[in-house]
């Protein structure tokens, strides 16, 4: 775990894996709570911490891509995207950040 937080990539995909997991929290358990068991509590608990994770994530990877020199059109739109798309913070992580560092 402390590899995580000595580089800029590293806390880039702690931010990712965080921002995935909240994610799915959000989408599988939360949202559903709040439609089919009328309890938004979920929602508005997570929602705020996901859409934090989320900027993190975004501000994050484009300091991390100018600071690793990434080409926009060849690896930081695919890491900016994966954080809209369930698992995608996951892929991206395993086939392109931890192959990085």
């Amino acid at each position: 775990m402390n590899r995580f937080f000595t580089t800029q990539l590293g806390r880039l995909r702690l931010l990712g894996l965080l921002e995935g997991i909240s994610l799915l929290l959000l989408i599988g358990i939360a949202v559903p709570l709040k439609y089919f068991g009328n309890d938004p509590s979920l929602v508005k608990a997570i929602g705020p911490v996901h859409g934090l994770l989320f900027v993190f994530f975004v501000f994050n990877t484009i300091t991390v891509g100018i600071a690793y020199k990434w080409a926009f059109r060849t690896t930081t739109w695919k890491v900016l995207v994966a954080c809209i798309i369930p698992f995608g913070t996951f892929y991206v992580d395993r086939h392109i950040l931890s192959k990085m560092g």
